[in-house]
């Protein structure tokens, strides 16, 4: 996507220091006539496309030459605007002289660039020369938006519509009726089989995740888990799966056990438990035999535990040697589909502004038809037509409708709805969903660091970087291009996110047709990093299940994601901007990283025997680093608090910091850090917490902090908040004691966690007293009685307490109007449910874990029940 290039560069440039300085010996002089030069091959850009699209080879190797243009040009700049920023942090005699003069050093880097720079403009010249010989004109109409305005308050509220429920829609018959063979007791009682059988995009996944997260699946089954099988899987990683979410148990726990030993663990744990389990999305027809070839990893107890099953091929369903009941699921009827379509295309919030309403209601309900009854082909088109609230692009899609089958239907109705989006930005945020393997979840948080991290999100006055790109998601969802799995009650925002293997396999294709980036699932030996057309380099590498060999990557690389690679070597990438290994082996990381001088997000998940060299200080553009249930053998240096772009610091599972870290931070650089999660390893009596509260005493930035560590937090640190005002997630585990909670939270706090093992004073009228307050977990209180003040919890939706010795809780009339969720852990010495319960208005849901004392006969609770609060126990 050359218009993403552009873009992207244009974008960075103009936030680069080199613009700033005098003693660049005219290079920032260069710079501008570079950005003016990219601008004007920009304006190209749209009249090439088309004819790109129609097959034209010339032009396609036109415009991939003007991206090639584009990032060898930011390259250039970047180098001496890096040259720039290490001057700047120099100290002592060195520095001032860096500062005020040019060392022989930069004078030949300086040059060097100087002749970079000169090679980009003939580069350019060329390639202007060469769009009047291809007859593309210049193109100054239909200017794009940047960005999206707001269309909701950011309040989320009932506007934003529950996007689950509307895939559901057609479905409610069949979702009791799978309910109901799942968890009737009087079927057969012996470990049996319920498949739902239909083709891509019938709606098999969503009516099987509606099912698995009902409240009666939940509180029937002791024991449950889902799996994504697809068309490649290994049984190990499977059962891997499995048991992390049915025992709780953490990656590095179970990396080394074998197949044998993780289906031994599993059919132990289940033996006793009536379980169900989930295999989404299953291809082939031995996947059952498979997972058990080794042990019987599920045994069967006679207790009514449940296999749910989802596959496009009906053999794969009958093929299952258990009892088996095969539901296919059939096309929506034209009720249903019209349902479902104007839930999507005419939603009631908007319906009040549509001033004809019945004309388009009349075209709805004929393009509805013509969608052939697929949940899929009608959310994507309705998701599109909603945001095309005019009737004459509705009778032309109408006029147009390809006379094709549901395959090619389905490729039409994308394309169109691609092409749809907003801006160029907005177009390669999609594009980029295909870096992630086929049915990943992906984290929305994650994902908008990679987007920021690679420039696809514009600056703009109204929103942080950060916000605009939560817009995106948003506007992806709405138009039903993403499936959206779960939201943040704290925030209302949209956490988790999956693509259709449907949708995966166009985004796959398209990107790689446009050179965008290239998704290589190969397995050792035949990886290959070429795009599909020999003229297009491919910048962004996606690497999946290769094994031992060196990651293959042209040096132009800019971003490289692998998942699950087993041994792999990085080469050695000069204009590396993002790193992304998950789940891996790593060969000679060290040596390679400190040389990546343009990296902005360095993400190893869930990786084996990681080294962060000193060198990662020179890393001037790091926007995130994330290590997250990484085994870490070395110290996290002390260099990496000099970095100043940081944003996002994710060091937990038990990261070791050097005793005096962070004790540079008196000349600390990154004011600009909004995420900051650190989980330490047991430290020795040196460790210098005081340079840490100084430290995060200078964040005054942050709106994500989370503080975990073996030995107790010092209760000071409750005080460090009165400097961060923008605060709105806070997570501390754990304090010994807590004499009593300060009053300096920020008012801005949306969710808090907070573990002691001692908490000596009431802490809710210090909390209730939050107006922004959603979330809230606490442990550890010893108190014999607590009060909730009338008016207090003004905006709590969900409430955890653990391990709380109260005997005596009062509620007040008009305490916490909004609590839906409250969970109630090991407080033991609550003998019955306090009264106040019952007056709270929007108690939904009551949790009861490790509460043997509260009976079902108590009264509160069978009050709580006859109001229609759902009550769930475990343990």
């Amino acid at each position: 996507m050359a218009e993403s290039a552009i873009g992207s560069v244009l974008g960075n440039v103009s936030t680069l220091a080199v613009q700033e300085t005098t003693f660049l010996c005219g290079v920032n002089l260069e710079v501008g006539f570079l950005k003016d030069e990219l601008q004007r091959l920009k304006s190209y850009l749209k009249s090439a496309d088309a004819k790109r699209r129609s097959g034209d080879e010339l032009v396609a190797t036109w415009v991939s030459q003007i991206r090639d243009a584009a990032y060898e040009a930011e390259n250039a700049i970047e180098a001496a605007d890096y040259m720039e920023k290490r001057n700047r942090l120099k100290k002592g005699f060195m520095g001032a002289i860096s500062r005020y003069a040019r060392l022989p050093s930069d004078l030949i880097t300086l040059h060097t660039i100087g002749a970079e720079i000169q090679r980009v403009k003939r580069k350019i010249n060329e390639i202007f020369d060469s769009a009047n010989r291809l007859k593309i004109n210049l193109d100054t109409s239909d200017v794009e938006k940047v960005h999206i305005e707001d269309e909701y308050p950011q309040d989320y509220g009932t506007m934003h519509q529950n996007f689950e429920d509307i895939n559901l829609v057609g479905f409610g018959d069949e979702y009791k009726e799978i309910v109901g063979k799942l968890v009737d007791k009087k079927e057969n009682i012996t470990l049996s089989v319920v498949s739902i059988v239909a083709m891509g995009g019938a709606g098999k996944t969503t009516l099987a995740r509606k099912v698995y997260t009902s409240s009666s699946v939940k509180q029937h089954f002791e024991a449950t888990s889902w799996v994504t099988v697809s068309q490649k899987f290994k049984g190990i990683d499977l059962l891997k799966d499995i048991m992390k979410q049915i025992m709780g148990s953490r990656d590095e726990s179970i990396a080394k056990m074998n197949e044998y030993e993780v289906g031994k663990e599993i059919h132990d744990f289940l033996l006793q438990k009536r379980y169900l389990v989930v295999l989404d999305d299953v291809w082939e027809t031995d996947t059952w035999d498979q997972i058990n070839k080794r042990v019987k990893a599920f045994p069967d107890a006679t207790n009514g535990s449940r296999v749910l099953l989802t596959t496009r091929k009906e053999d794969v369903a009958n093929h299952v040697q258990m009892p088996t009941y095969v539901h296919h699921l059939k096309k929506l009827d034209e009720v249903k589909s019209w349902e479902l379509f104007s839930c999507k295309a005419l939603p009631s919030y908007k319906r009040s502004v549509i001033r004809d309403v019945d004309e388009f209601e009349k075209l709805g309900r004929k393009l509805a038809k013509k969608c052939d009854g697929l949940p899929l082909a009608l959310a994507i088109l309705g998701g599109y037509l909603s945001k095309n609230l005019n009737a004459q692009i509705w009778y032309d899609i109408l006029s147009d409708w390809p006379s094709t089958k549901n395959g090619q239907m389905m490729r039409d109705i994308l394309a169109r709805s691609y092409k749809d989006l907003p801006n160029h930005y907005f177009r390669a945020c999609f594009l980029y969903l295909a870096a992630f393997p086929e049915d990943y979840i992906i984290s929305v948080s994650c994902l908008i660091e990679l987007w920021i991290a690679e420039s696809l999100v514009p600056h703009t006055q109204k929103h942080i970087l950060e916000e605009t790109a939560r817009n995106y998601v948003t506007e992806l969802a709405q138009r039903s291009l993403v499936q959206v799995l779960n939201r943040s009650r704290a925030h209302g925002w949209i956490e988790r996110i999956r693509i259709h293997d449907i949708l995966h396999d166009w985004c796959t294709e398209e990107a790689r047709q446009d050179g965008f980036l290239n998704a290589i699932e190969k397995t050792a030996g035949q990886a290959t990093a070429s795009s599909s057309s020999d003229n297009l380099i491919s910048y962004r590498l996606s690497f999946q299940t290769l094994i031992d060999q060196t990651l293959p990557a042209t040096p132009n690389v800019r971003s490289l994601l692998g998942f699950k690679l087993e041994s792999v070597s990085l080469p050695k990438l000069r204009f590396l901007r993002v790193l992304c290994i998950e789940k891996s082996t790593l060969q000679d990381f060290s040596s390679v990283i400190g040389g990546c001088i343009h990296l902005r997000l360095l993400r190893l998940t869930g990786c084996d025997s990681v080294t962060l060299p000193s060198s990662i200080g020179k890393l001037l553009y790091l926007q995130t680093i994330d290590i997250r249930n990484t085994i870490l053998l070395s110290l996290v240096p002390n260099s990496l608090w000099d970095i100043p772009t940081l944003r996002h610091v994710y060091l937990d599972s038990e990261i070791k910091c050097s005793p005096t870290a962070p004790a540079r931070s008196v000349r600390l650089q990154p004011k600009e850090l909004q995420s900051f999660v650190l989980d330490l390893a047991p430290v020795g009596a040196d460790f210098r917490f005081h340079d840490l509260m100084i430290f995060l005493g200078q964040m005054n930035q942050l709106t994500t902090f989370s503080l975990s560590m073996y030995n107790n937090i010092p209760a000071e640190v409750v005080n460090i908040f009165d400097n961060m005002p923008h605060l709105v997630d806070i997570s501390l585990y754990k304090f010994d004691v807590l004499h009593m909670l300060h009053a300096g939270f920020p008012q801005s706090i949306r969710r808090l966690h907070l573990h002691a093992n001692v908490i000596k004073q009431d802490p809710m009228p210090i909390l209730e007293k939050l107006p922004c307050l959603v979330e809230l977990l606490l442990s550890g209180y010893k108190g014999q009685t607590m009060c909730c003040s009338s008016q207090g919890f003004p905006r709590l939706q969900e409430l955890a307490l653990d391990r709380f010795s109260t005997e005596v809780w009062r509620m007040e009339e008009a305490t916490m109007p909004k609590l839906f969720h409250l969970s109630l852990w090991r407080c033991f010495k609550m003998s019955e449910l306090p009264v106040g319960l019952l007056h709270l208005p929007s108690l939904g849901h009551l949790q009861l874990c490790y509460m043997p004392q509260i009976s079902e006969d108590d009264i509160t609770r069978k009050e709580l029940q006859q109001k229609g609060c759902e009550v769930e126990t475990r343990g």
